[in-house]
C-alpha cells in the first residue's frame, strides 16, 4: 500500500519549519541562549548550506509524517487530525527525542542545550503535524 499524500500540505509543513526555527533561534525568543549553550559565535559567514539542509531534510521529515498519518488513520479510523498529532508526538518522541538525547549524553552537552533542541523538535513536528491533519489528502476524509 502506497500512502495518499497531500504534497501541497507537505510543502507548506516543510516551510513551517524554517518559520519555526526562524522564530524559536531569533536572539530575542531563544538564539542567545542557544548560541551559550552550543558555544556558537556569530562569524558572519554564509548559512546557505545549512539552510538547504535543513529545508530537504524538513521536507522529508514531513513527507514521512504525512504518510505515516495517513496509514495510522486508516489503521485507527476516527479523526485525521488527531491521528497527525498523535503520530507527530510518537515519531518525535521515538526518533527525534530519543536520538538527542543519546547523542548529547555521550557528547556531554548541556541539558539545558539538549531540552531546547528537543523542545523545539516538538514544536516543530506538532506544527507540520496541525498542517497535514486539517488539509488531508482528497478522497480520504
Amino acid at each position: 500500500m502506497i500512502p495518499e499524500i497531500n504534497y501541497w500540505a507537505v510543502l507548506l509543513a516543510t516551510l513551517s519549519t524554517m518559520i519555526v526555527g526562524t522564530v524559536w533561534y531569533t536572539p530575542k525568543v531563544f538564539g542567545n541562549y542557544w548560541m551559550r549553550l552550543a558555544k556558537v559565535e556569530p562569524d558572519g559567514k554564509s548559512a546557505v548550506g545549512a539552510i538547504t539542509a535543513t529545508v530537504l531534510v524538513s521536507f522529508v521529515s514531513a513527507w514521512v509524517l504525512a504518510g505515516a498519518t495517513v496509514i495510522a488513520w486508516h489503521f485507527y479510523g476516527g479523526s485525521f487530525l488527531v491521528n497527525a498529532l498523535v503520530t507527530a508526538l510518537i515519531l518525535w518522541a521515538g526518533f527525534t527525542a530519543a536520538r538527542f538525547i543519546t547523542h548529547d549524553a555521550f557528547e556531554g552537552r548541556p541539558a539545558g542545550l539538549t531540552t531546547l533542541n528537543i523542545a523545539h523538535e516538538l514544536v516543530t513536528f506538532l506544527v507540520m503535524a496541525l498542517i497535514i491533519g486539517v488539509w488531508p489528502p482528497a478522497g480520504t476524509v
